[in-house]
C-alpha cells in the first residue's frame, strides 16, 4: 500500500483484538483454543478442515502457525505441539 509493508497477522500487545486477523487464523486460533491440550499442526488441520493426507496442504496450515507464534498469538513447545499463550 503506496510503497508501505502491511503486516496482515498483527503482533499480540494490548489493544489487538483477535477479530483483527484474517478469518482463517481465527479459526486456527480457537481449534488450539478447543483442544484438550497442546497439538500438532496435523490435529489443528483436522479440526479446520484441510485434507491432512496430503502434505503440500498441511505445509501452509503448519506456517500459519509459526506465523501465530512469531507474532506471539500461540505457543510452540520443543516437541513441536502447539498452544495457547498464558
Amino acid at each position: 500500500m503506496g510503497g508501505r509493508a502491511v503486516m496482515l497477522i498483527p503482533h499480540r500487545e494490548s489493544g489487538v483484538e483477535e477479530d483483527s486477523l484474517p478469518r482463517d487464523y481465527q479459526r486456527i486460533l480457537a481449534a488450539v483454543r478447543q483442544a484438550a491440550g497442546p497439538v500438532m499442526a496435523r490435529e489443528v488441520g483436522e479440526m479446520v478442515g484441510v485434507d491432512t493426507s496430503v502434505k503440500a496442504k498441511l505445509e501452509p496450515l503448519r506456517s500459519k502457525l509459526i506465523r501465530l507464534v512469531d507474532r506471539g498469538w500461540l505457543r510452540k513447545l520443543p516437541d513441536g505441539r502447539f498452544t495457547t499463550r498464558l
